[in-house]
C-alpha cells in the first residue's frame, strides 16, 4: 500500500483534552505518510470553526488537509465565506457532502443536495479544489432503490467531483458491485473504499444503525461473543479489517480511506500488516 492510495479521517475535537489526544494520534498516523488527512463537519455548521482550526493545524504541520463541507443548514453566502477562507489558507482539497439536518432546524438551507453543492463550489472557485463526494456501496439509507442511489451518485460526479469515498462496509462484494454499477452509468472517477477499524462493539453497532452500514451476521455474533473483552474485540477487528483491505486492494480498489475516530492504534496495525503483505 502506498501513500498515493491511503488517507485518514478525523473529527474536530471539542475539548482541550480532545485536541491533545488528536495531536498525539495524528503524530503517530503521520508516520504512515498518508496522502491527506480529512476533517469532518458538524451538522448545521455546529463544528465549522473546529473543522477550520483542525485543518489549519494539520496544514501547519506540513500535511495536506481536506475539510468536509456540508450544504445542509447553510446559505450560499455562508458557504462562499467558508470557501474564501479555505482558499486564502491554501487548502486545495474538499469533501463535499449534503450532511444531516440537525434537530431543531426548520429549513435545510439554500442547497438541498450534494450535487448542488459541488456545482456551487465549481461555479465559485473553478478548479481550485480537488473535490471528493460520498458513495454508498450498501445504498444510502434514504435512497428509493439501488438504481436511484447510483443515479444520484452519478449526478454528484457529473457536477464536478474528482473522486469519491465510500461509507464504510464489511462486505467487499457490495463495494465491487457498486463500482461496476457506477461504471455502467458513466462514472469513471476513482471510488476509494471507506474503512472503519473495529475497536468497540457497541459503538460500531450504534454508528452502523445510524448510517445504514451492514455488519455481516458472522462478524456481529463473533463480536458479541467476546462480551467486555476489549482486547479480543480489537484483535479480531484488526484481523477482519486487514483481510477486507487486502481483498479490496487485490480487486482493484484505487485506495483506502480510514475512519479513525481520532485513534491511531488499530489503523497503524492494519497498515503495518498491509505494508508487510505488499512487499
Amino acid at each position: 500500500m502506498t501513500q498515493q492510495n491511503f488517507s485518514i479521517e478525523f473529527f474536530p475535537p471539542k475539548t482541550p483534552e480532545g485536541v491533545e489526544k488528536l495531536r498525539a494520534a495524528r503524530a503517530r498516523l503521520a508516520e504512515l505518510k498518508p496522502k491527506y488527512f480529512s476533517v469532518t463537519f458538524g451538522a448545521g455548521g455546529s463544528t465549522q470553526k473546529g473543522t477550520l482550526e483542525t485543518v489549519l493545524e494539520i496544514k501547519r504541520e506540513g500535511h495536506e488537509a481536506a475539510p468536509h463541507l456540508s450544504c445542509i443548514g447553510s446559505s450560499r453566502d455562508s458557504l462562499r465565506a467558508v470557501l474564501d477562507e479555505y482558499q486564502a489558507n491554501g487548502i486545495r482539497r474538499l469533501v463535499a457532502l449534503r450532511g444531516d439536518l440537525p434537530s431543531g432546524y426548520g429549513a435545510s438551507g439554500e442547497l438541498r443536495y450534494a450535487n448542488e453543492l459541488v456545482e456551487f463550489v465549481r461555479a465559485e472557485t473553478g478548479d481550485w479544489f480537488h473535490i471528493e463526494v460520498a458513495a454508498y456501496p450498501e445504498m444510502h439509507p434514504q435512497a428509493r432503490s439501488p438504481q436511484d442511489d447510483v443515479q444520484r451518485f452519478a449526478r454528484k460526479v457529473q457536477a464536478g467531483a474528482n473522486a469519491a469515498i465510500t461509507q464504510y462496509f464489511y462486505n467487499a462484494d457490495a463495494y465491487f458491485r457498486f463500482v461496476e454499477e457506477a461504471g455502467k452509468v458513466g462514472v469513471t472517477v476513482p471510488i476509494v473504499a471507506g474503512i472503519m477499524p473495529i475497536t468497540n462493539y457497541s459503538q460500531l453497532m450504534r454508528f452502523s444503525d445510524m448510517c445504514g452500514a451492514e455488519i455481516p451476521r458472522w462478524i456481529r455474533l463473533k463480536l458479541a461473543s467476546f462480551g467486555d473483552d476489549s482486547a479480543s474485540i480489537k484483535a479480531f477487528g484488526v484481523d477482519v479489517v486487514t483481510a477486507l483491505c487486502e481483498r479490496l486492494l487485490a480487486g482493484g480498489a484505487p485506495g483506502l480511506h480510514f475512519y479513525t475516530l481520532n485513534q491511531a492504534a488499530a489503523t497503524m496495525e492494519i497498515c503495518r500488516r498491509l505494508n508487510g503483505s505488499s512487499r
